[in-house]
């Protein structure tokens, strides 16, 4: 058994990420819960508590004002009906996915399984139904690394909004229902947060420096990893309360004990703790998470992309990536040594939609031609030949225009795989980033067989036929010879 893991950065900068996380390359994620509800998207907890918003607008119009029909009573709505994990499961495993994160709280503070820390959870309140278990048992039966997500960290500073009231209009003055004491240990005492009386503008501090609340994050972490032993665990934060300072840091504690649990579980340290803090002394204690971006070059350490068809929550006004921006993303992506997590949004009853659910069958048409490429690859020496990239940008996930002399690569022992990310017209692929030296043996087309070439000075021309046998990205698989 390897030695445990103490909450030090020392000691928890001997992690290594673990030889699945690096193979599966491609993981969907249910980011899930009661904001599905009204269907109107990401942040809704917080802004249906902001006057004049259009969250706000509809949750009045739609449900009555929050000092009387607030956040609590949204969540006695979310009844989760049509909710059936096994089959979900089956089409997630069938589009590609080979590792699966489910939400366990979001910054709304309600939690997704039967929690002993806070009553406010989908066992005693709306679903009647332990989410998170029900999830893990689907996600065992196809053998995928089980993982969860944690978004509590800055719940502290973001719902603050629910102290405030209506500045104008019939309502105006009339406390919001989160200044209600009854419920105090679901919309937290936040108070020492609010700014010259604003309670609804921009947040100074996300993680608080609040202590109470700090053992209250660490108490309710340490319940999900030791009742769900999670492959991986994500927050939506970087290490949590370590801008603080100070002897005690309860991000170190709960990264170690997600490890040695994973130790006492099977050995060796197998689990993963995704943070979105890129100082190298911070996230070299777990695994880098990019919130809907990513690295322009190849990176030394795995690092994951989370993004979503469309927006966090189910929104009805939400357009969806289309199945071509998905594919090329993903390729992008593995090529520079990263893995992407996809967000599959669910309706309140919690099945998918028929778009959710076209995407997904193009994903699996995709898989079954070009999966070779993408599992258990790693990142070759360069990570692509031609000269267009993708935009980062902050969170903007722009359609990239790419042109036919543009390569993604990976690599698996002597094969090199060249996605071709727009198919060339004349069906010739030319590829320059061989060496002289590096002979190539044969050439295969995913998904039809051994197709035509010829190589000189390195560079290769590769025959194409001229019906390719994906409508997306196709991919050569080269032998090479040295």
């Amino acid at each position: 058994m390897d030695k445990t893991f103490e909450a030090t950065f020392e000691s928890l900068r001997e992690y290594e990420c673990p030889k699945w996380f690096r193979d599966v390359k491609f993981g969907i994620w249910s980011h899930w819960g009661p904001q599905s509800v009204p269907m109107s998207g990401d942040w809704y907890a917080r802004n249906m508590y902001i006057q004049g918003t259009w969250q706000n607008l509809y949750h009045v119009r739609r449900y009555g004002h929050p000092s009387k029909f607030g956040y609590k009573d949204v969540c006695a709505l979310w009844q989760a009906e049509d909710f059936h994990p096994e089959e979900l499961m089956d089409l997630y495993h069938r589009a590609g996915a080979r590792y699966f994160v489910a939400q366990a709280t979001h910054h709304d503070n309600f939690f997704n399984y039967d929690s002993k820390v806070n009553r406010f959870n989908s066992v005693n309140i709306g679903p009647k139904k332990d989410i998170c278990a029900l999830w893990k048992d689907a996600a065992d039966i196809y053998h995928m690394p089980f993982g969860l997500s944690e978004h509590l960290a800055a719940s502290f500073s973001w719902w603050i909004s629910n102290k405030g009231a209506d500045h104008y209009g019939p309502y105006k003055g009339i406390p919001y229902d989160g200044n209600d004491k009854t419920y105090e240990d679901f919309y937290h005492a936040d108070q020492e947060h609010i700014i010259d009386g604003n309670t609804t503008g921009k947040i100074t501090q996300w993680l608080t420096g609040n202590k109470k609340y700090q053992q209250y994050w660490l108490d309710s972490v340490k319940e999900m990893i030791d009742r769900f032993h999670p492959a991986l665990l994500y927050s939506d934060s970087g290490l949590p309360f370590e801008e603080e300072g100070g002897t005690w840091q309860p991000g170190l504690d709960i990264v170690s004990h997600l490890y040695n649990d994973s130790i006492r579980q099977n050995g060796s340290n197998m689990a993963v703790y995704t943070q979105k803090d890129k100082r190298p002394e911070i996230y070299k204690v777990g695994t880098l998470d990019i919130e809907r971006s990513q690295f322009p070059e190849i990176q030394a350490e795995p690092w994951q992309t989370d993004t979503c068809i469309g927006g966090w929550f189910y929104n009805i006004r939400d357009p969806y990536k289309k199945p071509d921006q998905i594919i090329e993303m993903l390729v992008d992506i593995i090529s520079k040594n990263g893995t992407m997590l996809l967000n599959i949004v669910q309706r309140p009853d919690g099945n998918i939609d028929d778009e959710a659910r076209f995407i997904l069958k193009e994903l699996a048409g995709w898989f079954e031609i070009c999966s070779e490429a993408v599992y258990e690859t790693r990142p070759w020496r360069v990570f692509g030949e031609g000269d267009t990239r993708v935009l980062i940008q902050g969170f903007r996930e722009d359609k990239t225009d790419w042109n036919s002399s543009d390569y993604r690569f990976t690599v698996k022992g002597n094969v090199l795989y060249a996605f071709m990310l727009k198919a060339p017209e004349n069906r010739v692929a030319v590829l320059k980033s061989l060496k002289p030296q590096e002979k190539v043996r044969s050439v295969r087309l995913l998904g039809v067989g051994d197709v035509p070439f010829a190589q000189n000075f390195g560079i290769l021309n590769v025959q194409l036929p001229e019906k390719l046998p994906t409508v997306y990205t196709n991919c050569l698989a080269i032998e090479v010879i040295q």
